[in-house]
């Protein structure tokens, strides 16, 4: 293909012509705006001409005219809206020229083969896609500006934003394969009618979001009044356009990707299948992994790195993606970064808002952790966490002690396991929940002590956060599980004794799997089969099959363990 313009694309003519389309919606609301106004002057013509003369056609002058500067008017302030909204901006980590200069001259190599614009800047963000975002809204300009030494930009490339997973897990060959129709997209992007579109829509978007929060004070009935009206024209305008928006979209896709097929299409192919492998590896590592350690107040500080520790066990586990660890021996595209720990960190962090709600910054109650450490200072102190949370349950719930075989000094309500299978066994078929509801009880109040002191906000605090531009959405904007039931809170309690029970008494040892989190290692082994008998017990009142796996493994339940 020829890089003569767009235009030679069936996918890009498609696309400019219907982004004229939604410029002519654009085209006919001020048409309607000016309406009155253009009827108004035509009555004040005839009157200064002598053709309309009288009573009644100087009425129609006057009612006209007012009409006609009160639709001038509220059609000024919804523009005024639309054009000074700013439009929300993806949460990225910003990566600058000086921290990968390897990587942008990988992109500006692709934009030459391809013979496109190259994007004006690269970002990462903490998730598996990759995709083109213009930032040239001046609102946005302001803060690269400031952060620039002054320099400010108003007309530039899309930003090109690259998922963070990918350049630890693909190789550089793949990366540029993968990028070639994301970076084929900043000639569409280039084009006059197809950025005015772009533009009209993010605005009227951006209106409709700032028109749902008219805010506090003593004005604010005002206020509501007049967003609410701004509010229904751009919801009004927006759905007119959105069909031609979307088909716009689509045909700029096909564009970039006619155009990318002159790139290393071979190798797209087998790029594709590892974004696929990196989106199953990067959700299992952040519901399994990262999870349970930002519930206990610890962010994993080299989440990119753990992904490919964890596509390769999967690898290992699935006959599907044998083979893929092969690549492993070829130069990854982190390389291509200066300093690779550091933007992990910055992306593990960014992560952990997103997905979790945690701090902007790292303090007594939010500190990162190590892949070295996470077994002792996340997985340990999450099931010594659990098990006291479970005992003190079972205080308010006044649960029956165990008389025989309890060693000396341990009381009844001592923290034993015995403890804990006795109340689950003996004390009747509401047991079980009775003890779920006061766990859930108990973890939605620490949750909500928690979010009270939590000082950090949901926006942005200064220029140079990540989530400047993003607006006032509350965190966690991707919360990654829906909240668990009372019998899975229990379930996940009385694993967590069991745990802490083999490891004070049976010489276990916790661990982190890969894929599944946090497990129980006894001699080396782990222990996959001990769901089973825990649901037997909190679901049955049956305590027979966890007795029997104790007896088997060596644990004690009757000794007391050691809480947080």
């Amino acid at each position: 293909m020829s890089g003569s313009g767009i235009g030679e694309s069936i996918g890009a003519r498609a696309a400019r012509s219907r982004a004229l389309a939604v410029l002519r919606v654009r085209g006919r609301a001020v048409a309607v705006a000016l309406l009155p106004a253009a009827a108004a002057v035509i009555l004040f013509a005839g009157g200064v001409t002598g053709h309309m003369r009288g009573e009644g056609w100087d009425l129609a002058r006057w009612v006209a005219g007012g009409l006609a500067a009160v639709v001038l008017l509220l059609a000024a302030a919804v523009t005024a809206v639309i054009v000074r909204a700013s439009p929300a901006l993806s949460p990225t980590v910003e990566l600058p020229e000086r921290a990968a200069p390897d990587l942008y001259r990988l992109v500006r190599d692709l934009a030459e083969r391809l013979d496109v614009p190259p994007p004006s800047a690269l970002a990462l963000t903490p998730d598996c896609d990759s995709w083109l975002e213009d930032r040239s809204h001046p609102a946005h300009a302001l803060p690269r500006a400031i952060r620039g030494g002054g320099r400010r930009r108003t007309a530039e490339a899309p930003v090109l934003v690259i998922g963070s997973p990918f350049l630890w897990w693909m190789r550089v060959a793949e990366l540029r394969a993968l990028l070639a129709p994301v970076v084929a997209g900043t000639a569409p992007s280039a084009h006059p009618d197809i950025a005015a579109a772009r533009r009209f829509v993010r605005g009227l978007d951006a209106a409709v979001a700032v028109a749902s929060d008219p805010g506090q004070g003593p004005i604010r009935p005002l206020r509501k009044v007049a967003f609410g009206f701004v509010g229904r024209v751009s919801r009004l305008l927006l759905h007119s356009c959105q069909g031609y928006a979307g088909e716009m979209e689509r045909g700029v896709a096909a564009a970039a990707s006619e155009r990318a097929q002159t790139v290393d299409y071979g190798l797209r192919i087998v790029a594709q299948e590892q974004v696929g492998l990196a989106y199953a590896g990067w959700d299992r590592l952040l519901t399994r992994v990262a999870l349970p350690a930002w519930r206990m107040g610890r962010w994993p500080s080299r989440l990119d790195a753990g992904v490919v520790s964890a596509l390769t066990e999967l690898s290992r586990r699935d006959r599907l993606a044998e083979g893929f660890t092969s690549r492993l021996g070829e130069r990854p595209a982190c390389d291509l970064l200066e300093e690779p720990g550091a933007i992990d960190e910055a992306a593990s962090l960014l992560a952990a808002r997103l997905f979790h709600g945690g701090p902007a910054e790292t303090g007594t109650d939010w500190s990162p952790v190590d892949w070295q450490h996470y077994p002792e200072e996340v997985v340990d102190r999450k099931w010594r966490t659990e098990a006291a949370r479970l005992h003190r349950v079972l205080d308010d719930l006044g649960g029956p002690g165990i008389e025989t075989d309890r060693p000396p000094g341990a009381g009844p309500d001592s923290p034993t396991l015995a403890r804990v299978m006795a109340h689950l066994s003996a004390a009747g078929p509401d047991a079980g929940d009775n003890l779920a509801a006061g766990i859930s009880a108990a973890v939605a109040r620490e949750e909500a002590g928690r979010q009270a002191a939590d000082t950090s906000g949901p926006v942005a605090k200064s220029p140079g956060d990540a989530l400047n531009g993003w607006g006032a959405d509350p965190l966690p904007l991707f919360p990654l599980q829906t909240p668990r039931t009372g019998r899975e809170l229990l379930a996940d309690h009385v694993i967590a004794m069991v745990c802490c029970a083999a490891v004070d008494t049976a010489g276990a040892i916790p661990g982190l799997d890969w894929l599944d989190g946090p497990v129980l290692l006894i001699r080396g082994t782990r222990c996959a089969d001990l769901m089973g008998q825990v649901l037997s017990l909190t679901d049955d009142g049956d305590a027979r099959p966890l007795r029997t796996w104790l007896t088997a493994v060596g644990v004690r339940p009757e000794k007391p363990v050691r809480l947080v």
